[in-house]
């Protein structure tokens, strides 16, 4: 498996634009993403990825990259081609279960800003396989996948709300957290901490915002 180190990341990890209150503006750590891993995978991952691609003629038009990272096996999947590998994973290898999807920012993967993150569970074969799919902040938009698995309703409105993740042909992609007239999205890492002043006895303390950054 590559390892691709990323730039050293400083204080408050990945936040920009918005102040580093958090007490640790003096910490850095160097971030490693995982690369492409190589066959054999372990354990029924590559039993899981023969069936995927013997299922799936696309298969390798539709898979950027398979990664196997602390025991879990990751499928990063084209945009275009999520509803079609995410078919075939319930209908064919059963994986009956999503357990919902959550967003992720990463404001300096240029062009992939925001990714979708997907937990299947196949109760039939005791599996599990994650599908991540990657799509630009400027157009955030991938397919629902409500019409494969109903329960990810409520997880896709919440990272609509969250991240601004948009997706399309969802029966009612509303914010579900924050009120309707919401300005932004809270979980993108350039999102103003904001806050309001707490008062106590003798003394006042600002919002994060305005709090000093520590060093």
């Amino acid at each position: 498996m590559n390892i691709n180190p990323d730039p050293a990341q400083h204080g408050l990890f990945g936040v920009s634009g918005s102040g580093d209150t958090s007490g640790y503006g003096g910490l850095v750590r160097i971030q490693a993403t995982p690369g492409s891993s190589e066959r054999p995978y372990g354990g029924y991952f590559d039993d899981l990825a023969d069936s995927l691609e013997r299922a799936y003629p696309e298969f390798n038009e539709a898979i950027e990259k398979v990664v196997v990272d602390r025991g879990e096996l990751s499928l990063h999947i084209r945009p275009d081609k999520l509803v079609a590998v995410a078919k075939i994973l319930r209908d064919e290898l059963l994986f009956e279960m999503s357990m919902g999807v959550t967003g992720v920012h990463y404001p300096n993967d240029a062009g992939r800003e925001l990714h979708a993150i997907y937990t299947l569970l196949s109760i039939t074969k005791n599996q599990r396989v994650k599908l991540e799919v990657s799509v630009p902040s400027a157009n955030p938009h991938l397919p629902s996948l409500t019409g494969i698995w109903a329960s990810n309703n409520w997880h896709e409105r919440e990272a609509f709300d969250m991240f601004g993740l948009i997706f399309d042909d969802h029966p009612g992609l509303t914010r579900i957290l924050m009120p309707d007239d919401w300005p932004g999205h809270p979980q993108l890492k350039d999102y103003p901490l904001g806050g309001i002043p707490v008062e106590y006895k003798g003394a006042t303390i600002p919002p994060p915002d305005e709090r000093r950054a520590y060093r």
